[in-house]
């Protein structure tokens, strides 16, 4: 029996939290081997198991898996949430695409500086408002159905659930002019793995603080400034 997925990773959300959410809403358990030190990220590269020297890194099923997206490709594959066909596959990718591109847009936001955190959330709230929260929103009043691909929970949802609760940190009543996507999150969130997830005590990651901001220039050594959008 193979033994739980294990993700290197900080102690933080980063590109790490897409691929959290999607094992957690497989159902899936799962390790955490936290980044703490120049000293570990310079032993996972001496090893060989960075192939690209960066995290983040999963092992599962025998592999070590690095590149994000590839990653993510390859649970919804083996959990069945990456559609029935190739057509159903295609129309995921291209809405995850979309929100990934939302949430690049927070990605680096706890790196920023106080000023320019100011200029990247009023970006980011009206890139959410007017580019792609309407393509979804668009999306279910146009099919009618509960999930945004072939009526059946897929990742294009999980990841959807995900981005509006990054930008509803931003601004808490950012959907206000989304009826269906308000009801799309309160039926995702109900699901009873996205419930779990959603608890407290989970192992999903709080907003990024300065700990963490810190622990991840300090074993990247990056020594550069971020700015906004």
């Amino acid at each position: 029996m193979a033994g739980k997925p294990k993700l290197y990773y900080f102690n933080g959300r980063g590109k790490m939290e897409s691929i959290r959410w999607l094992l957690a809403a497989a159902g899936v358990e799962f390790e955490e081997e936290f980044l703490e030190t120049r000293e570990q990220y310079e032993k996972l590269l001496q090893s060989g198991s960075l192939l690209f020297q960066q995290v983040p890194m999963v092992e599962i099923d025998g592999m070590k898996m690095v590149q994000t997206r590839a990653i993510l490709n390859y649970i919804a594959a083996k959990y069945n949430l990456y559609g029935k066909d190739l057509k159903e596959r295609a129309l995921i990718d291209m809405y995850v695409g979309g929100t990934e591109d939302l949430m690049g847009f927070i990605l680096f936001f706890p790196f920023l500086s106080t000023e320019d955190k100011e200029k990247q959330r009023a970006f980011i709230v009206q890139k959410a408002t007017s580019r792609y929260f309407p393509v979804y929103e668009k999306i279910l009043k146009d099919h009618g159905q509960d999930f945004l691909v072939g009526n059946n929970f897929s990742w294009a949802d999980v990841h959807l659930l995900e981005a509006i609760l990054m930008v509803e940190e931003k601004k808490s009543d950012v959907l206000s002019g989304f009826p269906r996507l308000q009801a799309f999150k309160a039926r995702i969130s109900s699901i009873p793995t996205m419930k779990k997830f959603l608890e407290p005590g989970s192992q999903r990651k709080p907003v990024p603080d300065d700990k963490y901001v810190e622990t991840v220039r300090r074993v990247l050594r990056m020594y550069y400034d971020i700015k906004a959008n």
